[in-house]
């Protein structure tokens, strides 16, 4: 194995090792005919069988989540531990939302946003027996009746829609529905792809109770319609710049970037945060420093810092292993902007590494001022 893919290929050591043997892959399945995960009552868990044993796919299901997701969604999928991050466990969410809908954000992702693609199709860590495992642990946290929606029909005006998303959605959807720190993006196109017209009409219809998203059934039926057609027409990848394709990630003696250069001088908010402008002149000055990349490595593949390594962190304990301890600054950095890049500097400073920070308004504030950005090539 190359120097070059020992820090990634070392990442996921912890999956294989929880994983048990290795299993034979399961084959994607088609949109129109998606596998069936286990009910609820088939599970134990949920309405059917409350207080029952979970099965071994619900078991393996919530320790996967736990691992990967809980950071952002919540312990308990109840949402908003990280901004945009909604409440996947909600049982009005649930109701509406179908497994090929779940198994596709899982997959896919939100590229440009803080939610990760997790298949390994996009680089991800997570294979299908893992990700089908994540959709039957939130299948069991259902505790509401599922919704048919798939025969809803909508006919509304983009522009009537428009007035009334001015009025009354733009306060926690943002302009273009890129979302807020208490309301979720609905304009990505792999929101789009999956998501029906009866999905979108129902939640605004009844909300989602235990959330801020309020219902709005006191609207005209033909409100609720016109609120539909603009919603679609909001659909727009995030405005991100495309970097050009690029390395392997670095290997343990590539780690430090500019090893022969002086340590930067940060000053530090909060002794935790550095902004990212004063990252991007240590880098132009050639300062000697790490930068952690705490976000899934599907995310790292996609656009990076340059120099930055993949450091996703939900594998700590291996990587730390490789870190230098000789005083280097070690800077992280995510997308939220801060659940997983500062996880990963506590867990560091944990473990007796003092000179590090989280560069503070996160990875799309840095592409979006057009500061430099690297694209990785899969290991």
């Amino acid at each position: 194995m190359s120097r070059r893919f020992v820090l990634v290929a070392s990442a996921f050591l912890p999956l294989l090792a929880c994983a048990g043997p290795a299993e034979p892959a399961v084959p994607a399945p088609p949109p129109a005919a998606p596998r069936a995960v286990e009910s609820p009552a088939a599970t134990g868990e949920g309405p059917a069988g409350a207080g029952a044993t979970p099965s071994p796919i619900v078991t393996r299901g919530r320790a996967t989540y736990l691992r990967y997701c809980a950071l952002c969604h919540g312990q308990n999928a109840e949402g908003y531990a990280a901004d945009h991050a909604n409440a996947i466990g909600n049982p009005a969410f649930l109701a509406v939302a179908d497994d090929a809908f779940l198994r596709a954000a899982i997959t896919d992702g939100r590229p440009g946003t803080p939610m990760s693609a997790w298949g390994r199709a996009h680089e991800g860590p997570l294979d299908d027996v893992l990700i089908d495992s994540l959709v039957a642990y939130l299948r069991s946290l259902a505790t509401a009746p599922a919704v048919d929606v798939s025969a809803v029909q909508v006919s509304g005006s983009v522009e009537r829609g428009r007035a009334l998303w001015s009025a009354e959605c733009t306060r926690c959807h943002g302009e273009r529905g890129e979302g807020s720190e208490v309301a979720t993006s609905v304009s990505h196109p792999n929101f789009h792809r999956t998501v029906s017209d009866g999905y979108l009409r129902h939640t605004i219809e009844h909300g989602r109770p235990g959330t801020p998203m309020p219902a709005f059934g006191h609207l005209p039926s033909q409100s609720l319609d016109d609120l539909v057609a603009f919603v679609r027409s909001l659909e727009h990848a995030p405005d991100r710049p495309s970097p050009p394709p690029g390395d392997p990630p670095p290997g343990i003696a590539d780690l430090v970037i500019n090893p022969t250069g002086q340590p930067p001088r940060f000053t530090l908010r909060e002794d935790r945060f550095v902004p990212s402008e004063a990252v991007k002149n240590a880098l132009e000055q050639n300062r000697r420093m790490v930068i952690l990349d705490a976000r899934a490595t599907s995310d790292w593949a996609l656009g990076h810092i340059p120099g930055a390594a993949p450091f996703p962190f939900y594998d700590i304990e291996q990587m730390a292993q490789q870190l230098p301890r000789d005083g280097t600054w070690i800077l992280a950095y995510c997308a939220c902007p801060h659940a997983a890049s500062g996880h990963v500097v506590d867990e560091l400073r944990s473990r007796g590494f003092e000179h590090t920070a989280i560069i503070d308004e996160g990875i799309h504030f840095w592409m979006d001022h057009g500061y430099p950005v690297a694209r990785g090539a899969a290991p």
